[in-house]
């Protein structure tokens, strides 16, 4: 299984980048992420960079992540989810399962629900939070040009999303799912 996490962004409502974020124990967002994905099933994780991407990198440092680095970071969330997927292409992997680097409250337990039963694929499962869906979101191999092709601008796999019949798993007992996009206070 092999996880992508998203933070490439500029993060302007946080006030920098995302990937530099640290939870107020001093944890980065970005090593927050990697573990839950990891502890939560994904052998192989994948950490889509853009903005400060320089300062970003040591921060992955013995996390077993790979960074990728969406040059064209700017023009959104497809950019980020363009280069997750390529990285993952070049692996023997029947399913993705992308979530935020802004989600510090989505741990492994979220992610090993979502990933039972295993993915096929075909899987197109996602997260739920009080029955709105949200992240992350589980695309079996068999969807990834399509969700690719259809991501646009600051717009990820949402539009193909809203095209197929998507799985939700309940996860509102686990986490909010909630994104944090300015800082606390």
């Amino acid at each position: 299984m092999h996880g992508l996490l998203l933070a490439a962004g500029a993060g302007t409502r946080m006030g920098m980048p995302k990937a530099l974020v640290r939870a107020p124990d001093g944890e980065p967002w970005l090593v927050r992420g990697v573990r839950a994905l990891t502890d939560g099933g994904c052998t192989q994780v994948s950490v889509v960079l853009g903005a400060s991407a320089e300062e970003a990198l040591p921060l992955l440092e013995g996390t077993g992540a790979t960074a990728v680095v969406a040059a064209d970071w700017e023009d959104g969330m497809s950019a980020s989810l363009h280069a997750g997927l390529a990285a993952a292409l070049a692996t023997d992997a029947d399913a993705v399962v992308v979530t935020l680097v802004d989600l510090p409250d989505v741990g492994a337990d979220v992610v090993r629900r979502l990933l039972d039963p295993p993915p096929a694929p075909a899987t197109l499962r996602r997260a739920a939070y009080a029955g709105r869906a949200g992240h992350p979101v589980v695309l079996g191999r068999d969807h990834w040009d399509g969700a690719g092709g259809l991501a646009t601008g600051d717009r990820g796999a949402r539009d193909y999303l809203a095209r197929h019949v998507v799985e939700l798993v309940e996860c509102g007992d686990l986490a909010t799912g909630a994104d944090l996009d300015r800082p606390p206070g």
